[in-house]
């Protein structure tokens, strides 16, 4: 992910590439269950160039990924899991928080429901929790289409 970030030609299309890797990746393992894959067709898929693939060997990434998670883990403590969310609040604070955690995906105004509650949770000093024990299991829904630019 990082070797594809650090070759866009700027920082938005760079996090543009990885979103859409992650999004395929994340389909594979998602929907297709297949927890162990080649990257290279993937990367091939989404038009990005497949050398990519060799980083995930390359030790020389491990500092910056070491610092990304490190800069998610110093806005919401140690002891979270992933997803974690970073935003800039109103007035200006970087906040973040482990979640949402949901078990289907929403859609349409659902999904900006969701989305517009979690950003109001952001803007409460002080708001740490909401937690309820899970009654089913995750059903990530249809896969998607690859994402390609």
């Amino acid at each position: 992910m990082e070797s594809v970030r650090a070759s866009a030609e700027t920082p938005e299309a760079g996090n543009n590439d990885v979103f859409r890797l992650y999004w395929e990746f994340a389909s594979h393992f998602h929907h297709d269950k297949q927890y162990q894959f080649d990257p290279v067709p993937i990367l091939a898929t989404l038009g990005i160039d497949s050398a990519h693939a060799e980083a995930a060997d390359d030790d020389s990434w491990d500092a910056e990924i070491a610092k990304r998670m490190n800069t998610g883990l110093e806005l919401v403590g140690e002891d979270v899991g992933t997803p974690i969310i970073a935003v800039e609040r109103s007035d200006g604070q970087q906040v973040g928080y482990f979640g949402p955690v949901i078990t289907k995906i929403p859609t349409g105004e659902k999904a900006t429901d969701l989305w517009d509650a979690l950003m109001t949770m952001m803007e409460a000093d002080g708001f740490f929790e909401l937690k309820k024990t899970r009654q089913e299991m995750p059903d990530p829904g249809n896969r998607p289409e690859p994402i390609v630019d």
